[in-house]
């Protein structure tokens, strides 16, 4: 896929590799480990083309691991640093120049539409993406400031509420963008193939269906 003409801000996923045994193991046991890496393959790439399809001046990859076959060209690739989740937030956002929007890999059914929505982004502005399991999905700022993601608790319940907060509190208006469910366990997996069923994703889930309700 040829990347789209060139817009404005950046758009950053932050991943894991999709090596079995260190991606998405709350997939196990309903589907094993290989089983699980191939769905987080699919949802990568899902995720990847949906940004080179987003008109935006650059796309970004902060990967934990190494790049491989799944990374389609037209993406900088950039390591991801130590430490905690709020961490690497952090430092991803202190890779951008200008607006950014950050993503990460479990959200297969986003489209070059839904991502552009989150930018560009004036002055004094975030956008937000909820997530159904109270975390975070997207996290857009029209100036990146890593202090605004550190320290805040991350995959526990009121994940989103303190992000959100933390965003008001430093005084930006908060532009919401559509809840969205994050893949984290089979059901979840199931619901969002069944809502997006033309996706990689999908169709893994659907070739892994005989052998993956175990």
């Amino acid at each position: 896929m040829n990347a789209a003409s060139e817009g404005h801000g950046t758009l950053v996923v932050i991943a894991k590799a999709p090596v079995a045994g260190r991606v998405k193991t709350r997939l196990q046991p309903v589907y094993s480990a290989e089983e699980a890496a191939r769905l987080a393959e699919a949802a990568l790439a899902d995720t990847l083309h949906a940004v080179l399809a987003t008109p935006v001046r650059r796309r970004l990859l902060v990967l934990d691991g190494a790049p491989g076959d799944w990374l389609p060209s037209g993406v900088e690739v950039v390591a991801q640093c130590s430490g905690g989740l709020d961490a690497r937030l952090a430092h991803a956002f202190s890779l951008c120049d200008g607006p950014a929007l950050l993503i990460g890999m479990d959200t297969p059914q986003v489209t070059p539409e839904l991502l552009a929505s989150g930018l560009p982004l004036d002055t004094g502005e975030a956008t937000f993406g909820p997530a159904d399991d109270g975390g975070f999905w997207a996290l857009g700022l029209a100036e990146p400031d890593p202090a605004l993601l550190r320290g805040v608790p991350m995959s526990v319940p009121e994940t989103g509420a303190i992000q959100r907060h933390r965003l008001v509190g430093a005084g930006l208006t908060v532009r919401e963008l559509p809840r969205l469910r994050d893949v984290d366990t089979a059901p979840d997996a199931r619901l969002v193939a069944a809502a997006a069923p033309r996706t990689r994703f999908a169709a893994v889930l659907r070739a892994l269906a005989p052998t993956g309700a175990r």
